[in-house]
């Protein structure tokens, strides 16, 4: 059971959740809070002064003010108006990610909305509910409006939504789940729908994902050094202490001790060759520059899960209109993910061509082929290699540079955090891609030095790769081993040799 309170969610909770795996509740400490906060709101909805999104329109029509009468009317078109996302629907788990970092932002006690809406939220993801949010409409100010609203439409009983396997009517799906729609008193709309939750659970996600890439690519460049009769020499802890960057002296020290004890390594340690290319050689200046971008990321990221990004704040007896809900914390970091790990993908594709480069690949066949010409052995796959980093390229180009002003110029710098977090799950499927390749490629190359062995660590690495992409006798299609060793890179195991 995972328990919100608004102050110790971390980034594991939104994975195990996200799975499926744990139940979710409330705090009692936080429901108090919550009452507590609902006590001003009500007292102020009663009273005579404006309240933004309280008795008055949202946005630029933030002056115009709303009858006693019309209170509730007003939420419900609030979530109503802003449930307009387009495209694909959002995956599973990035919904219910969203769902529970949301309802964390509630359980802080400063939204000044009931418990009973922080703990329907509790009930979707407790009750297998899990409402059809499209991925494209946030900018990612005033929060993710749009893909935060298509929660909450569920919630009133409308929108779509699945359940055990079907995608059904709001309403359907909590009816067969027995729970009741929602309805929605003064400031419950726009506490639902303000906020950087989808930015921030596609973000959460991706980012252990990348951990993963990194780990990966510094085990895979190892494979890759060895098989290329690489030294490790450049790995050595004096140089890195010179230049103390944390992640570049992890990553050296990862790659020095996978390289422990390898036959091949003795087999040219006399070799008149001075330095390795900058893709081996330079390999822990790069990836421990990835690593250090992941930390960054995670470090804003635990202080996003625990904040409220609510508009107007409930403090004390005041209510407070304010910009906690802006994206650009989320959205820088998410931009700069996506460059690390087009960097990560883009060397990694440099140590592939060295593989299978006649003229690079130190006396390998040429492409790794058994019979060169006949057949064209390794050559495609460096090329699939190249146009998935030529896409990555792409789509590293931050998105928090374009700003575009919205709701009549009232909302004019927005973060485009939710264009930043898809380009992101992008490249990161695009990098997993790319060392799988690399993976593949690196395995044949070693397999081509026998009877020589590697070191213990990088031959358990060769059998793991191999166990899940056995080589063929001759050309066949790549895609399948190329699939494979993808799933074997997002399992994680390789990060544990």
């Amino acid at each position: 059971m995972v328990i919100l309170n608004g102050e110790d969610l971390t980034m594991q909770h939104v994975g195990v959740v996200a799975g499926g795996t744990e139940q979710v509740s409330i705090s009692e400490d936080a429901l108090r809070r919550m009452a507590d906060s609902r006590d001003v709101v009500e007292a102020l909805a009663a009273g005579e002064e404006p309240v933004y999104a309280v008795n008055t329109g949202v946005g630029l029509l933030a002056d115009r003010r709303i009858t006693a009468g019309e209170l509730e009317h007003l939420q419900r078109n609030v979530v109503r108006s802003h449930a307009c996302g387009v495209g694909e629907p959002l995956a599973g788990e990035v919904v219910r990610a969203m769902m529970l970092i949301r309802a964390n932002v509630l359980a802080k006690g400063l939204s000044g909305i009931r418990p009973v809406a922080a703990e329907r939220l509790c009930d979707l993801l407790n009750g297998g509910v899990t409402p059809v949010v499209p991925s494209r409409g946030s900018v990612g100010a005033s929060g993710d409006l749009a893909p935060l609203a298509h929660i909450a439409l569920v919630l009133m009983g409308e929108g779509e939504a699945e359940y055990e396997g079907r995608r059904l009517a709001g309403g359907e799906a909590l009816r067969l789940a027995g729970l009741e729609p929602l309805v929605l008193a003064p400031k419950e709309g726009i506490s639902l729908i303000n906020g950087t939750q989808a930015m921030l659970a596609i973000g959460c996600l991706e980012l252990e994902a990348a951990r993963t890439l990194a780990v990966t690519a510094d085990v895979l460049c190892a494979l890759t050094t060895d098989s290329l009769h690489g030294t490790p020499r450049a790995f050595d802890p004096r140089a890195h202490a010179a230049r103390p960057h944390p992640g570049q002296m992890a990553s050296a020290a990862r790659m020095r001790r996978l390289m422990e004890g390898s036959q091949i390594r003795e087999s040219h340690r006399h070799c008149p060759r001075v330095q390795d290319a900058y893709a081996l050689r330079c390999a822990p200046q790069v990836h421990g520059a990835v690593h250090d971008a992941i930390r960054t990321a995670a470090a804003v990221f635990a202080i996003e899960l625990n904040s409220a990004t609510d508009n107007p704040l409930v403090l004390g007896n005041d209510i407070l209109s304010a910009g906690n809900f802006h994206g650009e914390p989320v959205a820088l970091q998410l931009d700069y993910l996506a460059i690390a790990l087009t960097a990560l993908a883009g060397i990694s594709e440099r140590r592939v061509d060295r593989l299978v480069n006649p003229a690079l690949s130190e006396g390998l066949p040429p492409f790794l082929a058994r019979e060169a010409g006949l057949e064209s052995g390794y050559m495609m796959p460096q090329v699939t290699a190249a146009a998935l980093v030529g896409e990555n390229r792409v789509l590293a180009s931050p998105a928090t540079a374009g700003s575009i002003p919205t709701s009549g110029n009232k909302e004019d710098f927005v973060s485009m955090g939710m264009a930043s977090a898809l380009k992101l799950q992008q490249i990161v499927r695009n990098t997993r891609y790319v060392l799988g390749i690399e993976g593949l490629c690196a395995a044949r190359a070693l397999e081509l030095l026998r009877p020589l062995q590697s070191s213990p660590s990088l031959e358990q690495v060769h059998r793991l790769l191999r166990f899940a992409a056995p080589e063929p006798p001759s050309d066949a299609p790549f895609t399948p081993r190329i699939e494979a060793v993808a799933k074997l890179i997002a399992s994680g195991v390789l990060t544990d040799v």
